[in-house]
Parts: structure tokens; sequence; C-alpha cells
């Protein structure tokens, strides 16, 4: 068999792994990954209309107008779980994340500055921020004795978004953002790279690598028609980020050497956000705040992944998934000054997520065996300030140069799984994919705040 006919046989089901990537793993519908912020995890990600923390860069860039000087938000999530796969004779195998938890683990930072201080003409009513997070996607490891071993055993693809981003408040009642998603590859962390066992001959490593920079954008709302003392009682927002496309290139190596250059085109899609948050209770002493946002992605537009060779070879990858729904439920209460700790402010938040699945059955894909799936999250926040001390030992309000110094230290903490729902498929496009796929998984996430 010529080297063109084995690329033939082997490399066209290999073009799929180019969706996934490490270090983002928790995700949502399909490759989306929803955890952009403990604060917000901790409560389904229902965020996107209190949006009160610097993460709101990501949720809803037009809340960041509600914060005040220089605020930092960074943190991590620790990723775990399973994938199951049944085949149609009953035989078990079980994919993870490159171990029990995926390493290394992804990231989120976000910087932002309110304007105000300068006391300059409309400057004081804008704010400026940064961000950087990888808002897609996903790492799977199959034992290379499963059935589908020629199509996927395992993937990454180390995509960063930049998020150069900001934010102007008109008025008490209305407040629009706007930013960059500049996706990227970063040098320390490698390009994508996928990775097969091939069949013919067996034991054969098959590796595609790419890499692309491509620029989309986000815009948001937010109005608040109900204030009291000052302060939120009603949010309504609106988000959109719009559909951007990356021209993925690299090169398609085979046990190691370079055996054509490859391009293929990854679309991710716009998406549409509504959200309202209601304050039932706020006032000096305490807050509670019920949340529901409406998620609509449009994976209309991820069609395809045809993998286009040097030589002019095409192995088609056909998708065709579909848009879908996904609502957020959410819940924060929050104790301001309790007595034990006079100092601090300390919530609870509770969530829940529906999502639906946009991968039909004839191109399910163990890249991403995805379903639909329920979600149930909580969490935990703690913001000192004042004389009071972080870790017991940190003062809360420090004072650093002149009039700029620490006004007060956070930490969000929060635990979510996603439980997806059994699904068996009987018609796929590749046969040695049917049979019944369960997967589960679970993240702690982690962030640290430090108000200026």
């Amino acid at each position: 068999m010529d080297r063109w006919a084995r690329w033939k046989t082997i490399g066209m089901n290999l073009a799929l792994l180019t969706v996934i990537w490490n270090p983002s793993t928790a995700q949502g519908e399909a490759f989306r990954i929803m955890d952009q912020g403990a604060a917000a995890s901790g409560q389904g990600t229902a965020f996107a209309a209190q949006a009160d923390d610097p993460s709101a860069l990501h949720y809803n860039p037009a809340g960041m107008t509600q914060l005040e000087g220089v605020q930092f938000y960074g943190g991590t999530l620790l990723v775990g779980g399973h994938y199951d796969y049944t085949s149609p004779g009953g035989t078990k195998f079980r994919g993870n994340l490159d171990g029990s938890i995926a390493f290394p683990p992804p990231i989120n930072f976000y910087l932002t500055a309110n304007l105000a201080m300068l006391d300059i003409g409309f400057l004081k009513n804008l704010t400026l921020g940064i961000g950087v997070n990888s808002p897609y996607g996903l790492i799977v490891n199959y034992p290379t004795n499963v059935p589908f071993s020629a199509l996927d055993t395992m993937a990454t693809l180390p995509m960063l978004d930049i998020k150069p981003t900001a934010a102007y408040r008109f008025n008490d009642y209305l407040s629009i953002g706007a930013g960059l998603d500049i996706y990227t590859f970063a040098s320390f962390a490698g390009e994508g790279a996928a990775q097969v066992n091939a069949f013919i001959p067996p034991g054969t490593n098959l590796e595609l690598r790419t890499k692309d920079t491509a620029i989309g954008y986000n815009l948001g709302m937010l109005v608040t028609p109900w204030r009291t003392d000052g302060k939120p009682r009603l949010n309504l927002a609106f988000v959109y980020r719009s559909q951007t496309t990356l021209n993925l290139h690299g090169q398609f190596l085979v046990n190691g050497a370079v055996s054509a250059d490859a391009r293929t085109d990854l679309t991710l899609p716009q998406t549409f956000t509504g959200a309202v948050a209601l304050w039932p209770v706020r006032d000096d002493k305490r807050e509670w705040k019920v949340e529901v946002d409406v998620d609509y992605a449009d994976w209309h537009s991820f069609k395809q992944l045809n993998v286009r060779l040097s030589n002019g070879g095409v192995l088609p990858e056909p998708r065709n998934w579909s848009g879908v729904f996904v609502v957020h439920v959410g819940t924060e209460y929050k104790w301001l000054q309790p007595a034990l700790l006079p100092e601090w402010e300390v919530a609870a938040r509770f969530g829940y997520i529906r999502s639906q699945t946009p991968v039909p059955d004839n191109t399910f894909e163990p890249a991403v065996p995805d379903a639909h799936y329920n979600s149930f999250s909580v969490g935990l926040g703690f913001l000192c300030k004042g004389q009071g001390r972080f870790l017991g030992f940190l003062k809360c309000q420090t004072p650093l140069l002149g009039p700029v110094g620490i006004k007060g230290i956070g930490i969000d903490l929060a635990y979510k799984n996603q439980l997806y729902e059994s699904r068996t498929i009987t018609n796929n496009l590749r046969p040695v994919v049917n049979g019944t796929w369960d997967t589960v998984l679970h993240a702690g996430i982690m962030n640290l705040r430090v108000n200026f």
C-alpha cells in the first residue's frame, strides 16, 4: 500500500481530533467551557446579569462598570472524570482526562480598572480590562485497545483567548461593554496535537499538529430598571459573542516524521445570552440573588473539519452540528459583616445547568463524547475588608504607594459535576463508534480576588 493510500485509509478519521484541546477540560455543550470564574461556577454560571466581579469581562463586559478601582481575579480548575464506552457486544472500556486530574490545569486571569478615579470628563464612566482564559476545550485519552483506536486515542490543543475589553456606564440604568477575543497558541504550551494508534500497520503513530491566530468579538448590555439605596435589585442582561474561524495549519506526521503539510478550518459558534437577576433581599446586612440565564449556541456553522494535504488530497470530515439552548439557574446568599467575621463578606452559592448536545448520532465521535446533561454546583465566597486579616496574617487593607493600596482580598471556591445522559449510537458513519456512551465529569474551581 503506497503512502497516499495509507493516509486515505487511516488519516480520514484523524481530522476530527483537531477540535479537542488542553488545558481546558470542563466543558459545556460540545466543547464550550462554561467555568471561567469560581463565583459564577458556584451558581451554575448564571452570572451574566450579576457580573459584579472581574470575571464579568467574560460573562458580560458591561458588568465591569460595577467594579470600583482596580481589581484582579485569577484562578484555576481541577477537573476529573471518565468516559465509558460499551460496545454492541457488551465489552466495556474507560477513557479519562490523561490521568485522574487533567494537567496542566486550565487557568483564567482578569484585570479591570474603573477610570472614575481619574475624574476626567467622559473617562469617569469608562472601565477597561484585560483577560486570558480558554473558553473552548476538552481532553480525552482512551486505551489503545478500544475498537475505535484507528479514529483517536488522545488529542490536545492548548489554545488561549486574550480579551482586551472596555465598558461604559451611561447612567444608573444602562451600561454597555465590548471586547475582542484573540484566539491563539502560546509558545510555552505548544501547538495543537492529535494522536491515534493506527491499524495499518499495527501500532503506527499518526499525529496532526496545527496552530493559528484568529480574532472575534463580544458585546454586552446591562440594564438596571430597579435600584434601592443605590444597589441593583433587578438586572437584565444581553451578551453576544461572534462566530470565529481558525484556519489551522501545520503538519501531518507518521511515526514522528513529517509526511505532509496540512490545513483545516475550525469554526467556533456565535452565541447569544439573555439573563435576568433579581435580589429579593438586599440591605446592609444581607443580600439574596436569584438568576436565570439562557444561552443559544449556534453550532450550525460547524459543518465539517475537512483536512487539506499539501499533495492535493482532502480528508473529508463531516460534522453538521445543530444549534442548542443551555439553561442556567443560580442563587447567591451573602452575609455582610456577620457577627463571627465582622470584617468579611461571606457568600453561599448554588446552581443548576441543563444543556442540550449539538452533536447528531451519525457524526458522533469519541473525541467529543457529548450528550444532554444536568449539572449541579455549590460554592462559597469570602471577601476580607477593613482591618481583617486574610489567612490570619495578611492585612486585607494595606497601603502600598501613596493613595494606592489593597482594599480587599477574597477567595471563591466551587464544586460542580456534569452528569451526562447515557447515549446509544446505532447509525454512525463509522460503525466502530456504535455502542453506548456514558460520561461523568467533576470540577473544583478556585479564584483569588484582590481589590486595589
